[in-house]
C-alpha cells in the first residue's frame, strides 16, 4: 500500500464551490480546467457520421493545425460551443493547449540521442474554426458583437507583407539585470509593460527606477502576422453606396494563403485596436478589426458553393432544360423590354453561360468565357443589355471608357498611410473574377488603358510588375464592350477599317462582334414605335407588376448559376469534324476576298475565332444541361458568327459592289474634276472642294465616294483630322 500517494496530487472536481459566489448557477460557470478536460475529450472522442474519429486522424496527419466545425462541437457539448461563441479570446487558447496535449498522447516515443525512449517534441497546434450559419453583413457589425464570434463574406482587396509579432516579449531590467518574460496579446494588441522592477533591493544598493524595462527582441517568441483589406462584394452593396472595407489580422498558417480579388468566408473575433500614435483622436475611441481564425476561399462561380440549390429547385431547372423550346425561352428572357436584337440576345444569352474552361496535361489553361462587342449607332439600346446583364450575371461590375484607367481596371499598387509599404489593390477585371466586366464606351478609352486589358481577355491573368511587387492574379472574366464608331453613326460609304477605330489586336479577342445599325426602314420604325410608346406608357402598370418581372430575373440568375456550376459539356465528334470543315471554308472566302479586293478584311479570321465557336457550342449545349455538344448546336454557333463577326467583317463599301453603270460613271466624272481642281501636292479644305464640285452641279454623296475610292488606292490622304485633302503623286 506504501507509496501510491508519491508524487501526485489528487483533486475533486466538484461544484461544491460554485465560483459565481454562494448563490451563482454552477452550471454557468466552466471552470478553466473542466473546459480544457472537455475540450480533449472532444478531440479524441468525437465522432463523425460514418464512425470514424474526424478530429483524432486530422491530428494525426496534419500536426500543425485542426479544423473545428462549430456545428460539431454544438452537437458534443451545446456549452462549449456557446462559451467559444460568446468569449472566443478566452477559450481558443485553451483548445489549442488541449490539442496540443491530445496530440502528444497521440504520438508515439521515439528514440533519444542516448537511446532512451523519450515523449516526442510536438509544437503548437493552431485550431481553425468553420461554420455553415449565414454571414453577417459588413454594415451590421457594430459594438453588441465586441469579442465576439463573428462571420462575413466579402473581396480581399489587399494583402500586406508578412510581419513578426511577438508573442512572448522578454524583458531585461536596467539596473538590476533580472529578466522576465511577459505575454502579448494576439492579433494586433500589445504587450503591457509593468512600470516597476519587483527586485528588492540589497543595502548598499540602489534601488532600480520607474520604468526600467528594455525588451530583448532575439530572447522573445514571434509568429507570422499578416493584414489583409475585405471589402464587401460587390452585390451587397446598396445602390448609391462606397463599398466598406474591414481590417483582418491573420496569423501562423493562414498568412500568405490569399492574394487580392480572392472571395473569402472569415470566421473571426471582432475586436479593436489602438491606431497609431500620431493620429489625433480621443483616447476612448479605437479603430475595429477582425482577428481571423477560420477562413474559407469561396468556390469559383458563387459565394456559398454548389449546395445551395434546393431539390425542388433542381427539379425544375431540369424539367426546363429538356422542353424543346429552352433556347429560345432564355433568349427571350434577355432585355424583355428592349425590342428586337434577336441575334444580339442570344449571343448575350451565349456569354451569361459561357463556355467550359480546360487544362491541358502541361498546365496550359483554355478560356472558357465569350467576350461580346456590340458597334453600332447611338440609341441602339446597347447600354441596356449592358445594364440588363450587370444585373443578371451571378457576379458583374458596370465600368464606362473615360472613367477607367489601366490601374483601375486591372491592379494598382498603393502605399499604406499607417506603415509607409506598398500593397495591392485589385481593380474591376480581378473583382469580376468568375462572372462579366460591363464596359461601356469602350472607344473612348484611351490606347494605352485599353491595352491593359489584353492579357486578361485572353490568358485571363494580370500580371504586375511594379515598386518591388511582383504577382500574377487571376481574372476569368467575360467582358462585353459597347462602343461607338468614329464617326458616331456607322457610315455605309467607308470601309469596315475606317469606321472602326479598333486595333486588330483587341478586335480578334472578341468572339463575337456585332453591327447594330439604326435602319430607317417604315414598317420597323412603326412597330418600335409602338413598342417604346407602350412601355411608357404602361410604365405605371408594370411597376404594379414588376415583382413578376424580378422573380423572372432571379430565377434566370440561379438557373445560370446552376448550369455553370454542375455542367460542363464537350464537342462530340461529329460536331468536331463539322467545325473542321467550315473553319477552313470560311478562311478560303476570306482569303479570296482580299485577293479580289487587294486589301485585308478589317476583323480577322484567325484560330481564336474558331475556338470562340467551340466556345459558343458548348454554352448552347450547357443552356439544355446537355453534356455533349452535337452538330446542331455547332450549326447555330456558326450562324451567330456569320451574322456577327463575319458580316462585320465584310461589311462597308468595296470598288465593285452594288455600283449601277449610272453611278459608276458619275464617280469617273467626279474624280476627273478633284484632278483637274487639284494640282498634285496641293491641299484643299474638304469642305470647300465638295462646295465647289456640288455647285458645277454634282451630288454631294457622290463627290465623296469618289474621294473615299481615290483615297482606298492611295491618290488623295486626309490630314488634320480629315479636315484637308493633299493629292499625292
Amino acid at each position: 500500500m506504501s507509496g501510491w500517494d508519491e508524487g501526485a496530487v489528487f483533486y475533486s472536481d466538484q461544484a461544491q464551490f460554485p465560483r459565481g459566489g454562494p448563490g451563482g448557477d454552477p452550471a454557468a460557470d466552466l471552470t478553466r480546467h473542466s473546459a480544457l478536460r472537455k475540450f480533449k475529450e472532444f478531440l479524441r472522442g468525437f465522432t463523425g457520421p460514418t464512425g470514424d474519429f474526424p478530429y483524432r486522424e486530422s491530428l494525426v496527419h496534419n500536426r500543425d493545425h485542426v479544423t473545428v466545425a462549430i456545428e460539431d462541437l454544438d452537437a458534443f457539448d451545446a456549452d462549449l460551443s456557446d462559451k467559444i461563441r460568446k468569449s472566443p479570446a478566452d477559450y481558443l487558447p485553451l483548445f489549442e493547449t488541449a490539442a496540443a496535449e491530445v496530440l502528444a498522447s497521440l504520438r508515439s516515443k521515439v528514440a533519444g540521442e542516448t537511446g532512451e525512449m523519450e515523449e516526442p517534441v510536438t509544437g503548437d497546434v493552431q485550431i481553425f474554426l468553420s461554420s455553415k450559419e449565414n454571414c453577417l453583413s459588413m454594415r451590421s457589425i457594430g459594438a453588441d458583437y465586441m469579442s465576439k464570434l463573428v462571420k462575413i463574406a466579402g473581396i480581399a482587396i489587399a494583402a500586406s507583407r508578412v510581419k513578426a509579432k511577438a508573442t512572448h516579449v522578454t524583458l531585461l531590467c536596467k539596473n538590476c539585470r533580472s529578466v522576465r518574460t511577459v505575454p502579448c496579446r494576439p492579433g494586433l494588441g500589445g504587450a503591457i509593460v509593468p512600470r516597476s522592477c519587483d527586485h528588492v533591493p540589497q543595502p548598499g544598493e540602489e534601488p532600480c527606477p520607474l520604468d526600467p524595462w528594455i525588451a530583448v527582441p532575439d530572447k522573445s517568441r514571434y509568429v507570422d502576422l499578416q493584414t489583409l483589406k475585405l471589402q464587401e462584394n460587390p452585390e451587397d452593396v446598396p445602390t448609391g453606396e462606397l463599398p466598406r472595407n474591414m481590417l483582418l489580422s491573420v496569423d501562423r498558417h493562414l498568412v500568405q494563403t490569399i492574394v487580392p480579388g480572392t472571395r473569402l468566408t472569415v470566421v473571426g473575433i471582432y475586436s479593436v485596436y489602438q491606431a497609431s500614435a500620431t493620429q489625433k483622436g480621443a483616447v476612448g475611441v479605437k479603430q475595429p478589426y477582425i482577428r481571423v481564425v477560420g477562413l474559407e476561399q469561396s468556390r469559383d462561380n458563387n459565394s456559398n458553393g454548389p449546395s445551395n440549390f434546393t431539390l425542388d429547385e433542381e427539379m425544375e431547372f431540369k424539367e426546363f432544360a429538356q422542353r424543346p423550346d429552352a433556347y429560345a425561352k432564355l433568349c427571350s428572357m434577355i432585355g424583355p423590354s428592349i425590342y428586337g436584337h434577336a441575334d444580339v440576345k442570344k449571343a448575350i444569352a451565349c456569354l451569361l453561360f459561357g463556355g467550359s474552361k480546360k487544362r491541358l496535361p502541361d498546365g496550359v489553361r483554355l478560356r472558357g468565357d465569350i467576350h461580346v462587342l456590340l458597334l453600332g449607332d447611338p440609341s441602339t439600346a446597347k447600354s441596356q443589355f449592358l445594364k440588363f446583364v450587370e444585373k443578371t450575371a451571378p457576379i458583374a461590375v458596370y465600368t464606362s471608357g473615360k472613367g477607367s484607367s489601366a490601374a483601375g481596371l486591372t491592379a494598382s499598387v498603393t502605399r499604406d498611410s499607417s506603415s509607409r509599404e506598398f500593397y495591392l489593390e485589385g481593380g474591376a477585371m480581378v473583382l469580376a473574377d468568375g462572372g462579366v466586366v460591363c464596359i461601356d464606351e469602350f472607344d473612348k478609352m484611351r490606347p494605352e488603358d485599353r491595352v491593359a486589358i489584353h492579357e486578361a481577355m485572353e490568358q485571363q491573368t494580370i500580371s504586375i510588375a511594379k515598386a518591388g511587387i511582383t504577382t500574377v492574379l487571376n481574372s476569368r472574366t467575360s467582358v462585353l464592350a459597347a462602343a461607338n464608331p468614329i464617326a458616331g453613326r456607322y457610315d455605309d460609304l467607308k470601309t469596315a477599317q475606317d469606321n472602326i477605330d479598333l486595333q486588330t489586336t483587341i478586335l480578334s479577342r472578341f468572339d463575337l462582334i456585332f453591327i447594330v445599325k439604326d435602319i430607317r426602314m417604315y414598317e420597323q420604325d412603326k412597330r418600335i414605335a409602338s413598342h417604346i410608346i407602350k412601355v411608357h406608357a404602361s410604365g405605371a402598370a408594370a411597376s404594379a407588376k414588376n415583382t413578376d418581372a424580378s422573380e423572372g430575373e432571379n430565377w434566370l440568375k440561379r438557373y445560370i448559376e446552376y448550369c455553370r456550376v454542375t455542367c460542363k459539356p464537350r464537342l462530340s465528334e461529329k460536331a468536331a469534324e463539322m467545325l473542321q470543315n467550315k473553319y477552313v471554308e470560311i478562311r478560303q472566302k476570306m482569303r479570296q476576298q482580299a485577293h479580289e479586293t487587294g486589301r485585308a478584311a478589317a476583323i480577322p479570321i484567325t484560330v481564336r475565332q474558331l475556338e470562340a465557336i467551340i466556345r459558343l457550342s458548348e454554352s448552347l449545349a450547357k443552356m439544355r444541361l446537355t453534356s455533349v455538344a452535337t452538330p446542331e448546336h455547332v450549326e447555330e454557333a456558326f450562324r451567330l458568327f456569320n451574322v456577327s463577326t463575319v458580316d462585320a467583317a465584310r461589311s462597308g463599301i468595296n470598288e465593285h459592289l452594288n455600283l449601277s453603270p449610272e453611278i459608276a460613271n458619275e464617280i469617273k466624272q467626279a474624280e476627273a474634276q478633284i484632278k483637274r481642281r487639284m494640282g498634285i501636292g496641293s491641299h484643299i479644305s474638304e469642305r470647300r472642294l465638295i462646295d465647289e464640285l456640288t455647285r458645277m452641279g454634282m451630288n454631294e454623296s457622290i463627290v465623296r465616294r469618289a474621294l473615299l475610292i481615290m483615297h482606298q488606292r492611295d491618290e488623295v490622304e486626309y490630314k488634320r483630322e480629315r479636315h484637308v485633302i493633299v493629292r499625292k503623286a
